[in-house]
């Protein structure tokens, strides 16, 4: 009998099924009602709302970016550092080389999308782990964004027209971020679920001698998979000095560890054991909720980094044992 067939008879068995697949929505249900009833007058406030969705929007972004090479199993540790010399390059373009914002967020673009390339150049025709490869290109990035700040900040007059991309949805009162981030998951949700290059991710990532045995070109996909993270790293960059306005060199290392928590406590949900969007989102969410209510509650500045990586410890474990689970399952199939 299925495992899908016991989840249906076994009352128990369908429980656990559901925790497993929505236990981050059920969490952040509770996380919800809890700030609401603990910190009601500040936490249920539209200027609460309006800055977890400001803020928070970057983090999904990233998350979303380190999710695609994880779906083939592979680690990108220079998303934070293409975020960081992005919205320094954002600003200066514009303040300092002269460029119109259009041509500035077209170059960043195709610049995220090279640093992607090298680094899938570098883990699939070169062989280079995807952590050192990343961590490498990462480090590079940011030295990069040292020598072109002087380790200073970029100051300068931005047009009213790219200060918009980060502006408010007209009539609805809430940030535009939050329509490029549900542009990208829905486009990923496409990719992952309905197309031949998202099921090829899956199975380069379960079983990279599997997907040669089946013809599948690896190299092309986990290459195009890290220009993907490059491309919305770079996006998210944009987007960011957009809300600061300030190009600052040491902008970006900070969001690393929540993007990665979010990347990999969402492989524990929705689709277990698999990276996907709408368990990424279901996360970021969970973690912004959570770092939220703690700091109304009064919660320490350093206590958001302590539970950021309280959660990175808790996620791992969570998508290792999610792991042999499946492969449990597939054997016992």
């Amino acid at each position: 009998m299925s495992s899908s067939s016991i989840a249906k008879t076994n009352p128990v068995a369908r429980l656990q099924h559901l925790l497993s697949s929505w236990g981050l929505l059920v969490l952040l249900v509770a996380l919800f009602l809890l700030f609401a009833i603990l910190k009601g007058d500040t936490f249920l406030t539209a200027f609460t709302f309006n800055s977890v969705l400001n803020a928070r929007s970057i983090y999904a972004l990233l998350a979303l970016a380190v999710m695609i090479p994880l779906a083939a199993n592979h680690f990108d540790l220079s998303v934070a550092s293409t975020l960081g010399f992005a919205q320094v390059l954002a600003n200066g373009l514009q303040t300092q080389q002269g460029l119109s914002w259009q041509a500035t967020v077209l170059i960043i673009l195709v610049g995220g999308g090279i640093v992607g390339w090298i680094n899938g150049l570098l883990v699939s025709r070169a062989g280079v782990s995807s952590f050192i490869a990343t961590l490498g290109s990462g480090t590079v990035l940011l030295g990069l964004n040292q020598w072109y700040t002087g380790g200073q900040q970029v100051i300068g007059a931005l047009p009213e027209a790219f200060t918009s991309l980060s502006g408010m949805i007209p009539g609805l009162g809430i940030p535009v971020v939050i329509l490029y981030v549900a542009f990208f998951a829905i486009v990923l949700w496409i990719v992952f679920e309905y197309l031949p290059v998202g099921r090829f991710l899956y199975i380069i990532g379960d079983n990279p001698r599997a997907a040669e045995l089946m013809g599948i070109r690896s190299a092309r996909y986990v290459t195009l998979a890290f220009i993907a993270s490059g491309v919305i790293a770079a996006f998210a960059g944009v987007i960011l000095q957009a809300q600061l306005l300030v190009g600052q060199s040491t902008v970006g290392q900070e969001m690393l560890l929540p993007a990665f928590t979010g990347a990999l406590l969402g492989v524990t949900s929705v689709r277990p054991g698999r990276a996907n969007v709408g368990g990424t989102l279901l996360a970021v969410a969970v973690l912004a909720i959570a770092v939220t209510g703690l700091s109304q509650l009064g919660a320490p500045f350093f206590v958001e980094p302590l539970f950021n990586g309280a959660m990175l410890i808790t996620t791992v474990g969570l998508a290792e044992y999610a792991r042999r689970r499946r492969e449990r399952k597939s054997v016992g199939a």
